[in-house]
């Protein structure tokens, strides 16, 4: 698995990645070189190994380029979600500790609020325009020397989760050596698993900052391949992008299937996918009758796989043995699941708790969060992230829901993922969310919310339909005691529900 510099020695004119909607190609040439010049000025602004940065920024061709000059001087950098606001991108620019900021000119709104706002942050740069108080990026880069620095070490990302349940957490991996072109930890295991290689043509169809996108992409470049990447995502962008530059690999969220199946039968014929050789999705559930279509339709390419980003562990399960374990995340890569109850004791085949994994690949930590990283293992060394499920007796996970997210109405544990998962699978339906609201009877009741796929069908004559869909597939207890419609649910682009935002306008309105 050579570094991305020696693969620009080898085949200076092969492409690195591709953006997809304007056709710039990066050769991997052009990126060693491009990626040389980001150190130098790194190194000019007096970063050393072990500093911090952070990027603020769109899918665009300099993404890459930091992110890999970031990874061979030392640095520990930072992506930040582009939907934050203000005060959440500070508080990540504070903890993070972050000595140097870049954003993309689309986001200055709140990229030049944050000047006087956060200390510690020496030097501001922007990304493809020009704002008051940042210098130009480019400008910047233009007059480095791109020649290799003279100490190249080996840098990480640290990417902070998603807050959905909480304030985000940086999640820190310490490099596994200080060799700057080894491949790393998640390269080894992951691209064999895989089959990343030279002849790998890897569809990236999500934002860059989040950690799958961010990770398997740099796994392509470590194994000489090549990346199409989405600016954004568009069901039937990503179709023709596949056709157009025969895509092996992709890596998708549930949702994004969900988008794609809802396309019109005519739609989606247009366009050949038969070069796919591994869909690879994680990152939420995937409703069963959501996957059987895929694998209907793409064949039986379709990966899934469960980890985090801690990476404590990760199970993986490909297409025929998923057929006969429908609903399974998989059996272990690395790492051994574990399911325990709410006492630590560990539980049989088929008992629900929380999931916890044993023989860690990686050893993270929350940055400067010591309580909150000792809280994340347990007194034998295991760790989890606070996920429900449970083993078969074949040692196959099964994931139910978050621990933060199970609903408890009358005494009785109810997981919002199985009704969210039934409820997507209406033809009305384009998106939902499910959580617990506050009762007096029965401490809580389901409530639904839904994005309807046409909001002239947010009516109470559609509510009543669908409850009793739900009433003809679900016991009971599961049926939500209120459905309410919304014309757009926060989902961010990882695929996932920021249910808090959700939970917390309903307990006020309660209030």
């Amino acid at each position: 698995m050579p570094h991305f510099s020696v693969t620009a020695k080898e085949t200076p004119a092969k492409p690195a990645y591709i953006m997809a909607n304007t056709g710039e190609v990066i050769t991997y040439a052009e990126l060693d070189s491009k990626s040389n010049q980001i150190a130098q000025l790194f190194r000019l602004c007096g970063l050393r190994k072990g500093d911090h940065i952070a990027m603020m920024m769109v899918n665009c061709s300099e993404f890459l380029q930091i992110a890999t000059a970031a990874m061979r001087t030392g640095l520990i950098f930072t992506p930040i979600s582009t939907h934050l606001k203000v005060d959440e991108t500070a508080y990540i620019l504070e903890n993070c500790g972050a000595k140097l900021f870049v954003a993309s000119a689309a986001l200055d709104a709140v990229a030049t609020q944050l000047r006087g706002k956060v200390a510690g942050i020496e030097r501001f740069y922007m990304v493809g325009g020009i704002s008051d108080g940042f210098e130009s990026w480019e400008e910047a880069v233009d007059v480095m020397p791109n020649l290799p620095v003279d100490d190249q070490f080996m840098g990480s990302p640290m990417l902070y989760s998603s807050g959905t349940t909480g304030k985000p957490k940086g999640i820190f991996i310490p490099p596994a050596t200080e060799i700057f072109d080894a491949p790393g930890t998640l390269t080894g295991s992951l691209a064999p698993a895989f089959g990343f290689g030279p002849e790998t043509t890897y569809l990236s169809p999500a934002p860059l900052y989040h950690a799958a996108p961010l990770h398997y992409n740099l796994m392509v470049l470590d194994t000489g391949g090549t990346s199409i990447v989405m600016e954004r995502f568009d069901p039937e962008s990503a179709l023709a992008l596949i056709e157009e530059h025969r895509v092996t690999h992709s890596q998708w969220v549930p949702i994004m299937f969900v988008r794609m199946l809802k396309l019109a039968q005519e739609v989606r014929a247009r366009y050949d996918v038969s070069s796919m050789q591994i869909a690879i999705h994680a990152a939420a559930p995937c409703p069963i009758e959501v996957k059987e279509q895929m694998i209907e339709w793409w064949g039986p390419v379709i990966v899934e796989y469960y980890s985090s980003s801690e990476a404590a562990g990760f199970t993986i399960i490909d297409s025929p043995t998923w057929l006969t374990h429908k609903g399974s995340v998989g059996k272990p890569l690395f790492g051994v699941p574990h399911i325990l109850d709410e006492d630590g004791n560990e539980l049989g085949a088929g008992e629900i708790g929380t999931v916890y994994f044993s023989d860690l690949q990686n050893k993270f930590e929350y940055h400067n969060e010591p309580e909150k990283t000792a809280q994340a293992y347990n007194e034998r060394g295991w760790s989890s992230c606070g996920d429900v499920g449970y083993l078969d007796a074949e040692g196959f996970l099964y994931l139910t829901d978050r621990k933060n997210f199970t609903i408890i109405t009358g005494g009785v544990n109810v997981y919002p993922a199985e009704i969210e998962n039934v409820l997507i699978g209406h033809a009305k339906v384009a998106d939902v969310a499910v959580f617990g609201i506050p009762d007096d009877e029965f401490g809580e009741v389901v409530q639904a919310v839904v994005q309807p796929a046409n909001w002239a069908d947010a009516t109470d004559e559609t509510a009543f339909e669908l409850l009793e869909w739900l009433r003809e597939r679900l016991s009971s207890i599961k049926v939500p005691k209120n459905l309410d419609f919304n014309e757009q649910l926060p989902r961010m682009d990882n695929g996932k529900l920021y249910k808090r935002h959700l939970m917390e306008a309903y307990k006020n309105r309660e209030g």
